[in-house]
């Protein structure tokens, strides 16, 4: 028995088809059985069945001796279905990669309810791919599974049968199926939502619902679209038969109205000549359906009277004063915008402020080095106050004694026009404009390994969109730009060409790593939730330019079972993505995403593994275990491009996929003696500055000029970074079972 039975209907999808029944089967998760059903299709949609049937066993296609449509070809489908959980797609659709992954974990969580509702995403055409815009209904926060009236809200999503699994067992005892004609769906999902007992969501997108140019079902001519009448008496007369659902009654009417008026003012559905008579149809529905005491609206009145003129005249009236009211709020922001800028040119032309600094970063939150070098500024420049720049849901991370600034305000635009000092580790806004006497320091996000600035003018996948004139003008700007080392000094003068000074002093942020005590790591993994005595491995992959969306090459939970239980694995994924890389946390694996500093996660954890992230150069200073996994290599370096082999000159072990990753952490090849001389290595090449005084250097240089003292810089020999939690146990304690029946593989960099 199959975890999922995955449903295809197929009827002149012909052009849609193979890929279809690809993303079904190249999907991560294999536990499926693909029911692909030929509804007598004219055109080769049979054969394309058969095909993958003949090369793939999970196949099993079904061939009706007639045509029965979309709603009954499902039910045959149904039928032959084995699997515990069914799924529908349509034949035009496909599955996101790892979609099934993602919803066998959710089941797990929620202890297999009677459906799991998922999010889907509109693919055009014309490339492009929109969301669901109600995505927000589908939030995983709170209780799960529930009841629908713990969430009515879900009532509200395009009402289809292919964004949800169901359990089949529940599906068969209730005696679900679908009824002939267009909107099949209707009369499916509205009784499903109301009757389950147990129901849960996922936030992820896992079918691409295509938006075909010519040839859907919505966007054909046809009076089938008058089926819509007997669909919603189907719904109603459930709630009939069900006595206990009567108080979904007003709601059920409300999406019936809107259903109906969107089938009626939609173009190009109905024939010529039959909107009359739609109307004449649509009114009685409302008669017959209707629950006293419902709200009125535009659209309902069209179907209450039957009468379009009205509803022309509502419409008119009410998209004017829609209209009014955009056109006044749109005005209002240009007047705004306008002061401001009348403002920020005044400021401007007013003296600068040789005590005034201010400071910012990528993802506006406090802290990287820029936050390391504003607290530099107040100890060791008392005399020049500081601010920082962050959106209102950033101030919390923002320390007391350093004032707040929300972008776009007037205190902003003032701090920017007035501000002597200004730094920064990506780029001010574009009208910001640097004065003469202002000093702009430009501290980068760390030691660059991927290709950067004008080196990605040969990657066009990478630089598509990218303005390198005006990225060049704002490089103009730079007065220091901070480096780490010689190669990212290298990089920096190559990669942004212009007259900036390199402070190559070490990176600030990295002070932290030698300044923590081990009482600041106690408290970091308490507060992480990390258990006493465990082994945490942070798990932090970078962004991956060649990808649409966030998809990793390691099965999380499968890892982490292999390292034992002794292990914690932390997981970090890039900013960029804006979603973690598993939401599958528990007591052992702990999503660190949306944690605002990262020098602490790594403070915090025993090891490190990832790829082609700067974040390796700054865990060396912390002397504890690196791995580098790099399963895509090739992809990687054929798109984005690293300015040279990690694998040859590593930190550590590296891992080719991930058969190896759990080898090297089953053997203890991770944390000996030759991944520690690795590490030496690439340390003493990588992080010659970083002793815990390279923000002090920085602001001395900067603020006291090129004759300040500056601290003499520690050898790497005689740094004593604060140790790991998991220091004390030998290579032989933290080695996990090796994986039966397979050798332990020679690891390139071992």
């Amino acid at each position: 028995m199959p975890r999922f039975s995955v449903i295809v209907p197929a009827y002149k999808v012909q052009a849609y088809l193979e890929e279809c029944l690809t993303s079904v089967l190249e999907q991560s998760y294999t536990d499926v059985e693909v029911i692909a059903v030929d509804d007598r299709s004219p055109d080769a949609c049979g054969a394309i069945i058969d095909e993958f049937a003949a090369r793939d066993a999970r196949v099993r296609p079904l061939h009706l001796p007639q045509n029965v449509g979309l709603g009954r070809a499902r039910n045959a489908g149904l039928e032959q279905a084995t699997g515990d959980y069914l799924l529908f797609l349509d034949g035009d659709d496909t599955l996101a990669p790892d979609a099934l992954q993602d919803i066998a974990d959710r089941l797990k969580d929620t202890s297999d309810p009677d459906v799991l509702v998922f999010d889907y995403a509109r693919t055009y055409w014309t490339g492009k791919t929109v969301r669901n815009q109600l995505a927000g209904l589908l939030t995983e926060q709170g209780p799960a599974p529930f009841r629908l009236d713990d969430r009515p809200g879900l009532l509200s999503l395009l009402m289809v049968v292919w964004n949800k699994a169901y359990r089949r067992d529940f599906v068969e005892r209730e005696g679900f199926a679908f009824p002939p004609g267009y909107y099949e769906d209707t009369p499916w999902t509205f009784p499903v939502l109301l009757t389950a007992d147990t129901i849960a969501t996922l936030d992820r997108v896992c079918v691409h619902y295509r938006q075909r140019r010519r040839g859907s079902i919505l966007g054909s001519t046809s009076r089938k679209h008058f089926d819509i009448f007997d669909q919603y008496d189907r719904v109603f007369a459930h709630l009939d038969a069900h006595p206990g659902l009567a108080r979904w009654r007003p709601v059920l009417f409300r999406r019936m109205v809107d259903h109906l008026a969107t089938v009626f003012v939609r173009r190009g559905r109905l024939p010529r000549g039959s909107h009359a008579e739609f109307l004449r149809r649509a009114r009685a529905h409302y008669r017959r359906h209707r629950v006293p005491g419902a709200p009125i609206r535009p659209r309902h009145l069209l179907i209450r009277f039957g009468s379009h003129r009205a509803y022309r005249l509502l419409s008119l009236t009410s998209r004017f004063a829609r209209g009014t009211k955009r056109r006044v709020t749109r005005a209002s922001r240009r007047l705004s915008g306008t002061a401001l800028q009348v403002h920020y040119r005044i400021q401007l032309r007013l003296p600068l402020r040789a005590d005034r600094a201010v400071f910012t970063r990528d993802g506006g939150g406090y802290g990287c080095n820029p936050g390391a070098l504003e607290s530099a500024f107040r100890n060791l420049a008392p005399h020049i106050r500081t601010a920082w720049i962050a959106h209102p849901e950033h101030h919390h991370t923002i320390p007391a004694a350093t004032r707040r600034l929300r972008p776009g305000s007037a205190a902003y635009w003032t701090a920017l026009a007035r501000s002597k000092y200004l730094v920064h580790n990506a780029d001010f806004a574009p009208r910001v404009v640097k004065r003469r006497g202002q000093v702009v320091i430009q501290t980068r996000q760390g030691t660059p390994l991927k290709r950067m600035g004008l080196d990605l003018q040969d990657r066009p996948a990478v630089a598509r969109g990218t303005d390198f004139e005006r990225m060049l003008r704002s490089a103009d700007t730079w007065d220091y730009v901070v480096s780490g080392n010689r190669h990212s000094t290298v990089v920096w003068e190559r990669a942004f060409p212009s007259t900036f000074t390199t402070l190559e002093y070490g990176l600030p942020r990295n002070d932290a790593f030698v300044r923590a005590t081990s009482a600041d790591v106690a408290r970091l993994r308490q507060s992480l939730g990390i258990p006493e005595g465990s082994v945490a491995v942070l798990y932090a992959p970078t962004f991956r330019d060649y990808r649409r969306g966030q998809s990793h090459a390691l099965d999380l939970e499968h890892f982490l079972h292999r390292l034992g239980p002794r292990y914690v694995l932390l997981t970090r994924a890039h900013p960029s993505y804006g979603e973690p890389l598993t939401r599958a946390t528990g007591d052992r694996l702990i999503d660190v995403t949306g944690h605002p500093s990262v020098e602490k996660l790594c403070l915090a954890s025993d090891a490190l593994v990832t790829d082609y992230s700067s974040l390796m150069f700054d865990y060396a200073n912390l002397d504890r275990p690196i791995v580098v996994y790099t399963p895509d290599r090739e992809a990687y370096e054929a798109t984005r491009g690293t300015y040279f082999d990690v694998r040859a000159f590593p930190p550590g072990a590296v891992a080719r996929d991930e058969d190896e990753l759990i080898d090297i952490f089953a053997t203890g090849h991770w944390c000996g003696s030759r991944s520690a001389q690795l590490r030496a290595a690439f340390r003493e090449r990588f992080c010659p500055y970083d002793d815990g005084r390279a923000a002090e250097r920085i602001v001395r240089r900067v603020v006291h000029g090129e004759n300040a003292w500056l601290p003499a810089v520690v050898p790497s020999t005689h740094r004593h970074p604060v140790p790991a939690a998991a220091a004390s146990l030998s290579a032989g304690q933290l080695a996990t079972v090796p994986v039966p029946g397979r050798p332990v593989p020679v690891i390139e960099s071992l």
